[in-house]
């Protein structure tokens, strides 16, 4: 079935278009123009109308840690080794199957109401298969979201047992759901080697070669503390941009988490490896990791996308409230308000991130999936809607999201949740969480 979906701005070509329609059909971006020019082109077609709203294309969350939401609070204002041992490592013996899968459906249910279209889950409580990682799928089907599973590969032996693997393994099993779900429009697998402290050179050699086998990208957190740095400089003689290039694995194909912790040289070479970062401002911020130079790291030529991060480290979930971070901070460490600006952050939460990911999203644009996020104009948070797009960036509270649809379907109408109850999912969350203590 063809839909016509209309509003009185419709953001196309980096700028909001006045009385514009989106014409849908099978999930796919199949015309777009004047509403006027198109409702008499396509008069089978049914009409949702929008009104004074405006649409805006989805936002893509590019890292995050779904089970990390069931999480959040229970570690605040503490350093990072405390924060990973008294949040993560403790509650880690909780997540069985039904917590991960209950933690994903909050997560993710909570980040559309955000504006999120697409989430990369950056997923490493295994459980020693794969049936919690399945978890994290059916939620994201029963939900409605479009999923990037960055299946992590983990060997460090200083971690939970439900995270370690052999590198056979983790290849395996990874490869075994790329498989399963080749062709799946709404589900791609990555695999996600976790980083140069908890996975061994073996192990990020492995998830990038299966990068390079079945034609995607590989996750891995790079130089998120001082603490990986001297770790590789201690043991191999190498910064970690370095130790990584060693490995063979610098190249278009890696999507780096964080990059905190970086020098010149290094920055130099991901941007001549053409290799891509997705940027957690609030969570290097709520960690005290320190600041990333996005700055630097763009005019090398490194793609710049921005995640989340986990609902523990954050505790946000929302792709709107990065770009705002990402501005914001990038400007006061610097001391330059033109170092980044609204058009550039934009890009990072919604294009940069589904080329990162390879995915057809990202904009809306003919030929690409209808993931789109519908806007009250007349919400406080966007007025004078005289300055909408800036004030999409620098102002937007959640409140000011009515409708979201994701490879069009709608999953949020009139600001509440399509697919699941969202009195169920709350009263779940609370019980699951309240057994724990």
């Amino acid at each position: 079935m063809e839909v016509l979906y209309t509003a009185t701005h419709i953001f196309v070509d980096g700028a909001f278009q006045s009385n514009y329609a989106l014409l849908v059909k099978d999930g796919e971006l199949v015309d777009i123009g004047q509403k006027a020019m198109l409702k008499p082109l396509y008069p089978h077609a049914k009409t949702v109308d929008f009104g004074e709203k405006a649409i805006v294309p989805g936002t893509v969350n590019a890292h995050n840690h779904s089970f990390q939401s069931l999480l959040r609070g229970m570690a605040i204002d503490v350093p990072f080794l405390q924060w990973r041992d008294e949040a993560l490592y403790r509650c880690t013996p909780f997540l069985n199957e039904q917590a991960i899968y209950t933690g994903a459906l909050f997560a993710f249910a909570e980040m559309m109401k955000n504006g999120v279209t697409t989430v990369a889950d950056f997923f490493y409580v295994h459980n020693g298969g794969i049936r919690s990682d399945e978890a994290v799928i059916q939620a994201a089907k029963d939900v409605g979201i479009r999923l990037v599973f960055a299946r992590t590969m983990y060997d460090w032996k200083g971690a939970p047992d439900s995270y370690i693997e052999s590198v056979e393994k983790a290849t395996r099993r990874t490869k075994q759901l790329a498989i399963k779900y080749q062709g799946d429009q709404m589900i791609t697998i990555h695999p996600a080697p976790h980083s140069p402290h908890a996975a061994s050179p073996e192990m990020i050699q492995a998830g990038h070669k299966l990068a390079k086998e079945l034609d995607v990208p590989f996750h891995i957190h790079v130089a998120e503390e001082p603490f990986e740095v001297e770790e590789t400089l201690e043991n191999c003689g190498l910064r970690p941009v370095h130790y990584l290039d060693s490995l063979g694995v610098v190249d278009h194909n890696m999507i780096a988490i964080h990059l905190v912790w970086i020098d010149p040289s290094e920055i130099q070479l991901l941007g001549d490896k053409q290799a891509s970062l997705a940027y957690c401002p609030s969570s290097n911020m709520f960690l005290s990791d320190g600041v990333t130079p996005v700055p630097d790291l763009l005019a090398s030529g490194v793609q710049v996308a921005l995640g989340t991060d986990g609902a523990c480290s954050n505790n946000r979930i929302s792709v709107y409230e990065e770009m705002r971070m990402c501005s914001l901070l990038q400007k006061v460490t610097r001391l330059d308000g033109m170092c980044i600006n609204a058009n550039q952050v934009f890009h990072m939460g919604t294009k940069a991130g589904a080329n990162m990911l390879r995915l057809p999203t990202g904009e809306l644009k003919k030929g690409l999936r209808a993931d789109f996020v519908v806007l009250d104009r007349e919400d406080l948070s966007l007025l004078p809607s005289k300055e909408l797009f800036a004030n999409v960036i620098y102002s937007m509270q959640p409140t000011a999201i009515t409708d979201v649809v994701v490879n069009g379907k709608q999953v949020i109408e009139n600001r509440r949740l399509k697919k699941i109850s969202e009195k169920k999912l709350v009263n779940q969350v609370n019980r699951l969480v309240e057994r724990w203590s």
